[in-house]
């Protein structure tokens, strides 16, 4: 047990499986002179080789094409684009040939590739960096979406993965990169998609979180605590996979819910979980669902006003004081 940061244990769990199996390579712009532009692949060049490790065009339809190709192929290709916003250029990619390939081959075809890709402000980054739009990519049928918060999870997550048979697009916390740190295993091991985390247990009320907004709900819980409110946050860890069980496990003994998503609130991935709870835990609500989100607005380029985008502290214990009320 080591205490790393999350871009330290990334980086470890593509070392361990690309020793552990011949077929995975990583490919990507920058991977592999530069270690990637947060240096999530350092050293991995060096260690594997070009044939392994490959950097390719600035054109992320290609990255993602060339994925589906090698896996195809029977390799397991692990493919960083640099920010999620990016992805864009991918979409067709991603979502009619990548995730629809075992169903367009009747299973013949196998597809285990995962999509590494940064997302999330709090880093002020230029436009169209931070922005988060994993509810896009939940809509993709045949693709699966982790969203680690801790360093612990980063690793275990990433390793089941990239071990998925199924296509995974794994959407990493810029802010976490290394800001977040916790205690690590040094071993081999994989947290399973679609498995949520108690993050911190309550009785009075859940929130609901997942990536970098974890940590915002864990201090709002924190701050809620000084005034005697005892909230549960409930880490989703994968969107899909969504863990319906322990989400409603934990609304059903608390009976009042806050869901909290960095991108705008309009569709966005909170409205899934929302849903599901008053789909399956509508009797043992006290209150209605909150949401708190970004707005209905470009991700701001300005780095003064990015603080002021996205949800914060303040604005998550608002909204769990409201519930309360109500």
């Amino acid at each position: 047990m080591a205490v790393l940061s999350m871009i330290e244990a990334i980086r470890g769990a593509l070392t361990s499986e690309m020793e552990r199996d011949e077929r995975m390579m990583v490919l990507g712009q920058d991977v592999a002179t530069l270690g990637g532009v947060f240096r999530a692949t350092d050293g991995l060049a060096a260690r594997f080789g070009p044939e392994r490790v490959v950097d390719t065009p600035l054109a992320e339809s290609s990255i993602v094409g060339a994925s589906v190709g090698l896996a195809a192929s029977g390799l397991v290709p692990v493919a960083e684009i640099q920010f999620l916003g990016f992805a864009h250029l991918a979409f067709h990619q991603i979502a009619h040939q990548l995730a629809r390939l075992r169903y367009r081959s009747q299973g013949r075809l196998g597809c285990q590739v995962t999509i590494r890709a940064p997302f999330g402000g709090g880093v002020r980054a230029l436009e169209i960096h931070s922005d988060a739009y994993e509810a896009m990519y939940a809509q993709v049928p045949g693709l699966k979406i982790a969203a680690p918060a801790t360093a612990r999870d980063a690793k275990g997550l990433l390793l089941a993965s990239i071990r998925d048979e199924d296509p995974v697009l794994f959407l990493e916390p810029l802010r976490g990169y290394r800001l977040v740190k916790d205690d690590v295993p040094d071993g081999d091991y994989t947290v399973e998609l679609g498995q949520a985390r108690v993050a911190r247990a309550g009785t009075d009320v859940t929130i609901v979180a997942w990536s970098g907004m974890v940590p915002v709900a864990e201090r709002a819980a924190e701050t809620l605590a000084a005034d005697g409110v005892s909230v549960e946050v409930i880490d989703l860890r994968s969107l899909v996979p969504l863990d319906v069980d322990t989400i409603v496990a934990s609304v059903v003994k608390t009976g009042r819910a806050v869901v909290v998503q960095e991108g705008p609130m309009t569709a966005g991935f909170a409205s899934e979980v929302v849903t599901s709870i008053t789909e399956e835990a509508f009797y043992s609500l006290e209150a209605p669902v909150a949401r708190v989100t970004g707005p209905d607005t470009p991700y701001p380029f300005a780095a003064a006003v990015e603080e002021y985008y996205l949800p914060g502290e303040a604005r998550l214990v608002g909204a769990v004081r409201r519930t309360l009320a109500a």
